[in-house]
Order: structure tokens, then sequence, then C-alpha cells
């Protein structure tokens, strides 16, 4: 029961703002139509690409070093180099917006910059010491922001960067909240600029979740070179919708995370590793087959009519559920355990070698349905690569790959 109720907060803190979505969705359809959906899914595509690039897409391992003797270095370096990258996306954002860019490159940097916003917050100390409560409480407060501006700027200024600029405006809430927690527990910051140990254990990690976000979340994105507005919007729909589905899945991985740092070294650990990698793929099988039934309601609720084309999209879709669940319980709380961060990258690569051979055929097409199946493949092809290396993994290692990194810690809390 703990264990399901860690499950239960991460998943309404980390990936809150997919249940907020499904709130918000039907506004967002109906006041920017098919055309600005699309723009939207390319916002937040470069939302979570954005967020990735922050972050260096590497909190889960950092968070399995709170207890570590060196966490000041870390978080003093980890901290630095957050707000360069968060400065160098803003930049980015200024400059473009003065040269006059429009639709889909103005929405890329616009959501980048959201998405950076949210990964400068100290979220993953608090992951790293089991404090889901305070997590979710923190990111609850930012989705509630979320939902009143949105609700009070949208129907004013009905375009896709309003919508965008809400999200990340909401997060600074929870930034500001995680701040002062870490600051109360861990001490005052200290900045550094040592970051090249921080860089050396984050650049396999950063590459590789760049370009797990690339062909999953951030798809969007590339796709926008090959369809038009619209196609993503219908895309867009069927699209949110599952990702919703996997919001609710993904934190089975995070709620292990601190169980799996603790027990990583017994000599029962590649079992426990099995018996959760089969129960987190059973999980999501029956939860691709509901969406499935339920797509045509679904769709119809929250979209309304001029979505109809979603419908199958979302039921081809749901299927991909058991791929992402598996892949993220295998990142997320398996390879930072044994601080391994190679692994990750070559599976990144297979999924976006398989993605780049749907975009380029998506290119001759123009087909939606081509974008969807490529998806769907890429992230069975990478769930595939997974199960054959990571999770036959010999247990007990504590040691990056190619990386030196202390390994005294705490073991009880």
């Amino acid at each position: 029961m703990r264990l399901l109720r860690d499950v239960l907060l991460v998943g309404f803190g980390t990936y809150g703002q997919f249940l907020v979505t499904l709130i918000t969705l039907p506004l967002t359809a109906r006041l920017l139509g098919a055309e600005g959906v699309g723009l939207v899914a390319v916002g937040m595509s470069a939302y979570f690409l954005g967020s990735v690039l922050v972050d260096l897409g590497a909190t889960q391992y950092f968070s399995a070093r709170v207890h570590d003797a060196d966490l000041v270095r870390v978080r003093g370096a980890y901290a630095v180099i957050r707000v360069a990258i968060f400065g160098a996306l803003v930049v980015a954002l200024a400059v473009g917006w003065a040269a006059g860019l429009h639709g889909a490159p103005r929405m890329l940097l616009v959501g980048a910059v959201a998405g950076g916003v949210w990964s400068l917050s100290e979220d993953w100390v608090l992951i790293g010491h089991g404090r889901f409560g305070a997590s979710t409480a923190y990111q609850a407060a930012g989705r509630v922001v979320y939902l009143v501006i949105l609700l009070l700027a949208l129907p004013r200024f009905p375009t896709p960067e309003v919508a965008l600029a809400c999200l990340g405006a909401s997060s600074l809430i929870t930034v500001a909240a995680t701040w002062i927690d870490a600051e109360r527990r861990t001490g005052r910051l200290q900045p550094t600029l040592a970051v090249g140990p921080v860089l050396r254990t984050a650049a396999p990690v950063l590459a590789s979740r760049l370009l797990l976000t690339g062909y999953g979340q951030g798809g969007a994105a590339a796709y926008s070179a090959v369809l038009n507005a619209a196609s993503l919007g219908v895309f867009s729909a069927a699209d949110r919708l599952v990702r919703a589905g996997q919001s609710v899945l993904d934190p089975i991985g995070f709620a292990l995370l601190p169980r799996m740092v603790r027990r990583s070294a017994e000599a029962d650990f590649d079992r426990r590793v099995h018996r959760g990698a089969v129960a987190c793929t059973a999980v999501a099988v029956v939860a691709a087959a509901a969406i499935t039934v339920a797509a045509p309601l679904a769709v119809r609720l929250v979209y309304g009519p001029g979505f109809e084309q979603a419908v199958d999209l979302l039921r081809i879709m749901a299927w991909i559920l058991p791929a992402t669940t598996l892949t993220s319980y295998v990142t997320t709380a398996v390879l930072p355990a044994r601080r391994r961060t190679s692994t990750v990258l070559t599976g990144a690569i297979v999924g976006v070698a398989t993605a780049g051979v749907a975009l380029a055929i998506t290119a001759v097409t123009g087909s939606v349905l081509t974008m969807v199946l490529g998806v769907v493949v890429s992230e069975w092809a990478v769930a595939t690569w997974f199960v054959l290396t990571a999770l036959r993994a010999p247990a007990g290692t504590v040691r990056s790959e190619g990386v030196s990194t202390p390994t005294t810690r705490t073991v009880s809390r």
C-alpha cells in the first residue's frame, strides 16, 4: 500500500500536467481549432525537449545520489549548469521573437523556455529523499495556478503562444517551493564552476534522453517539418490522451527508485527487477485495452466535432503504453540504481533510428497514419532493446559506466 501511495503521489506531482490537460484540452480545442491544437502540439514537444535539455535528463541519477558525501558539490554544480542552459534558451527566444518568427519555429522556442522553467526546480532532491508528499503538494499548487491563469487568459488571447506561456508561468510556483524546501533540508546552495564531474555523468544520459524524447513526447516537433498544422492537430488529439495514460503509469519507476537504490547490492535484486517489469507491463496492457474501447467517447467528450479522425489513431497509439511503461521503469528505477548510463544511450539510438525511417516515409506519404505507426514501432523497438539488454544486467552494479562516482550512501532513513 505504501508503494501504491508513492506511485499516486509521484504521478499527480511529476506528471500532473497531463491530468490538468484533460480539463483544459476541451477549452483549447474549441478556442484554437485543429490548426491551433497542432501548433500547441509542436510547443509541447519543445516543452519536453527544453525540460530535458535544462535538467540534463539526469534527475533520476542525481536523485539516487542524495545520500552521497559530495551532495553539496553536486547540487551546486547542477544548479549552475541548469541556470546557464535556461538563460541560453531565453536569449534564443528573444532573438527569434525579434526576428519575427511565426508558426512552428516560434512555438518551438516558446515551448523550450516553458519546459526549461519547470526543470529549474529542486524536485530531484525531494524524490531522492522519498518525500513524495511534499513534491506532490508543491507541484499541485503549480497545476492549480495553471488552470486559473489559462482559464483567465486564453479566452481573451486565444493563441498557442499564450497556452504555453501559462504552463511555463505556473511552474514558477513549484520551482520556488522546491528550492525553499531543499534549502531547509540540505542547507544553503553553494554554486560552483567545477561542473566537469556532473557533466561527465550526465552527458550520455542527456544525449539518450534527448533522443528518447525526440521520437516520443517530442515527436511532433520533428514531424512538423513534413505535416501541416491541421494534421498535427489530429495527431495531437490522440497523442495527448495516450500520454495522459502514460503519465499515470510512468510514476511507478519514480516511486521504486529509492527502494531500488537501497537494494541494488542485494542478491535478489535481479529477481525484483524482473518481477517489477512483468507487473508494469501487465498494468499497461490493461490500460491500453481500456483506452482502445473508450476511444470514440473520449475524443467526442474532450475535443468535440472536427476531430473524428483521431479515434482510429488513438486506438493504434494506445498500444505504445506497455512499451513506454517498460522503458520508463528501466530508465527511471533500474539503471539509476545500478548507476549505468550508456545503456540508456544505446536504447535511444535504436529508437531514433527507427523513428528516422518513419519520418522519411511520412515525408513521402504526407499521411498522419504513417506518423502514428512510426511512433508505435519506435517505442516498441526501444522497449525490446531494454528487455534484451538492461534487464539481463548483473545485479549489484553501483558504478556508472565510464564514470567514477562515490558509492558511500546512507542505507537506512
